[in-house]
């Protein structure tokens, strides 16, 4: 089932992301000990903790504030908890109910195509049985698959997915900070949908970059992985010891495989360079939501004046600790750069 694949790798992502997110945050509830600093017991608790189940529940319980990359990662495992933590409980019937409502339906469309699955694999099975026994062709007819089950329990699994996403941009966008733009709820907004923590910080001039190095990306993967697909399959017949299958292929196994190899290698080119701006727009929504009020002067002024410097300085020359010079200060030139 390729879209439950897609979800579980999605999580995943999410929360390896979340893990190494606390370098971009620069948050202390990553490195946080909750033990008094006089206690010498022995008896502390890491000090190096990558999420801390005490401080998120404490925050739950709204008896202490996290921040936007905490209630995040909770919010990854525990759907619905950052709504909890900012105070919007009628939310949680929608999220809830919506997950549970795409993804049981969902299941019971698949199980149905899958019990169809099974029931057309053991007829095959005993067709191919009996035609080999009696040398003639089998008598029945072979039960459809559902694939209307397959396709609608699909969409509905998508569906629960998009719920659980929209779940967790809700929380980062409800969120309250203290700065704004808070460089947090930016990287988060990156992550979730690229290029809206470029929006959140008002830079929208980055937009067409970032959505145009996305879209040219993921659409040289999508043709490179089908004309890959392509040539793999006329490899394999190319290829193949039934005369009557390698005879129909209009060109040779090594030609095939030349094109297969060259269409796999521009593929994961593209893999590549779809992650690196993905990545790219994350850091950057994170870099700029930082250096958002940082401002450069026009008055850029350098000012030269003379500096006595003493002996043993690290900005001085070594001066000898006896003979002539020794104990001097040494004299020279201050330069200073102001902009």
């Amino acid at each position: 089932m390729r879209s439950g694949k897609f979800i579980i790798t999605l999580l995943v992502g999410l929360l390896g992301f979340t893990g190494i997110s606390h370098a971009q945050f620069k948050e202390k509830a990553f490195s946080q000990t909750y033990n008094d600093n006089a206690d010498t017991t022995g008896r502390s608790d890491t000090t190096e903790q990558m999420f801390s189940f005490k401080e998120y529940f404490g925050g739950l319980a709204h008896k202490n504030k996290l921040k936007p990359g905490t209630m995040f990662a909770g919010s990854v495992v525990l759907p619905g908890t950052a709504q909890i933590y900012n105070r919007q409980y009628w939310k949680l019937p929608i999220v809830y109910g919506g997950i549970g409502a795409f993804a049981g339906t969902g299941g019971y469309y698949l199980h149905r195509y899958n019990q169809s699955k099974k029931a057309y694999d053991s007829f095959m099975a005993e067709k191919t049985i009996w035609e080999e026994a009696n040398g003639m062709a089998y008598p029945y007819q072979a039960p459809g698959l559902d694939t209307r089950s397959k396709s609608t329990g699909t969409m509905l699994m998508i569906g629960a997915g998009l719920v659980y996403w929209g779940s967790l941009l809700d929380g980062v966008a409800n969120f309250q900070s203290v700065s704004d733009p808070d460089p947090g709820k930016s990287t988060l907004f990156s992550i979730l949908l690229p290029g809206l923590g470029q929006i959140y910080n008002g830079e929208f001039y980055k937009l067409p970059f970032y959505w145009g190095g996305l879209m040219v990306s993921v659409h040289c993967l999508c043709q490179f992985n089908t004309n890959y697909i392509r040539f793999k399959r006329i490899h394999n017949e190319a290829t193949s010891s039934d005369p009557a299958v390698s005879s129909k292929v209009p060109i040779s196994g090594e030609t095939a495989k030349w094109y297969r190899d060259v269409y796999r290698r521009y593929r994961d080119y593209s893999i590549v360079a779809t992650a690196a701006v993905y990545l790219l727009q994350v850091i950057d929504a994170n870099v700029f939501a930082y250096m958002h009020d940082f401002e450069v002067s026009d008055d850029i002024t350098m000012s030269v004046e003379p500096a006595v410097i003493a002996p043993e300085s690290a900005y001085a020359i070594h001066t000898p600790s006896y003979g002539f010079g020794a104990g001097q200060n040494a004299i020279g030139m201050r330069v200073g750069f102001r902009f």
